[in-house]
């Protein structure tokens, strides 16, 4: 099942286009200066890259909140977009609800459930997505294309955008294959190690994504760290051989000069620890289509590697048992 999720990656982004453009969002009453996301899991996922994508263009502050509570900052002057794929994601109705007192221009993306009823009910702009995907983390393109169709109604960023989620989508159709062949290989070399994914500061939502999937997918435990913040904390850690490991980089060939330095001398010490070094190069020419291609690469790693350990790609059993003993306090 998971496969052919992954398989509608393409198509996904292409309707997700369609509904983003005939999507309504009106003026706010005040000037809005900032921006605050609420979302978790799949749903956050989603403005963590768009918060990527905006870092040279948008000219206001983008942050994205994944718990229950929202900053004191956020208040009349502040655009507030819930993301919950089902509308009902507790930590995400929970922000909602204190969204209401302040005042802020709140604009919900989902699927339905509660937040869709409340935005009809209280007149709220929304943007309502498809909610016949049995698995949220399958619906990263409607997150990521919704939210930026927001920014884009309301004046914040250009249309330059939704030309490069096309060439995303031709990519990654074009190279489907390719990238299928070269994900099963990954997969094959680190299925019984214990992955650690690196990426530059601006790809670091490709690196959790991945990390994601394959704790979800794979059912395995992995983490991940950005260059050059782990160059000052994480690299000391590197000093006994660690062979049970696989360590997997993200690259594009346009990284800044003095990161693709630091990339190589990492891997030289890293070297020295571990004998399963991987790079991933990107393909496509913007960040959205750099993104976009890890991101289904990294899809066909995590399912690779379920299919490989004989583990139910779909299954999340245990979300399920936190979520039923939370219902019972």
């Amino acid at each position: 099942m998971m496969d052919k999720l992954i398989s509608r990656f393409a198509d996904q982004l292409t309707e997700a286009l369609q509904i983003g453009e005939t999507a309504k969002i009106n003026p706010h009453a005040h000037e809005i200066n900032k921006v605050y996301v609420a979302g978790l899991g799949g749903s956050g996922i989603g403005a963590d890259f768009v918060q990527s994508f905006l870092r040279k263009e948008c000219s206001v502050p983008y942050t994205v909140g994944k718990g229950y509570t929202i900053p004191n900052y956020v208040d009349k002057n502040t655009l507030a977009i819930c993301s919950s794929y089902s509308g009902n994601t507790e930590e995400t109705v929970s922000s909602y609800e204190q969204l209401l007192e302040t005042g802020a221009k709140i604009v919900i993306v989902s699927s339905g459930g509660r937040l869709i009823s409340e935005a009809k009910e209280r007149g709220l702009d929304y943007i309502q997505v498809p909610g016949d995907w049995p698995s949220p983390r399958a619906c990263l393109g409607y997150s990521i294309v919704q939210q930026l169709y927001v920014m884009y109604h309301l004046g914040f960023i250009n249309g330059l955008f939704q030309d490069q989620v096309k060439s995303a989508i031709d990519l990654i159709k074009y190279d489907s294959d390719a990238i299928k062949s070269a994900a099963k290989q990954v997969a094959e070399r680190i299925h019984d190690k214990i992955p650690i994914i690196y990426a530059t500061d601006r790809m670091e939502p490709v690196a959790v994504r991945l990390r994601q999937q394959i704790n979800e997918n794979s059912k395995m435990l992995c983490w991940h760290h950005v260059i050059p913040e782990m160059n000052h904390n994480e690299l000391v850690g590197w000093t006994e051989k660690h062979e049970d490991m696989a360590v997997i980089y993200l690259r594009n060939r346009d990284d800044l000069k003095r990161n693709q330095v630091r990339i190589e001398i990492n891997q030289e010490i890293i070297g020295r620890y571990t004998d399963t070094i991987i790079d991933i190069f990107s393909k496509g020419n913007s960040l959205i289509e750099k993104a976009v291609y890890l991101v289904h690469l990294g899809d066909w790693i995590s399912w690779y590697l379920s299919e490989i350990r004989g583990v139910d790609a779909i299954e999340i059993k245990v979300i399920d048992y936190l979520k039923s003993e939370l219902g019972k306090v």
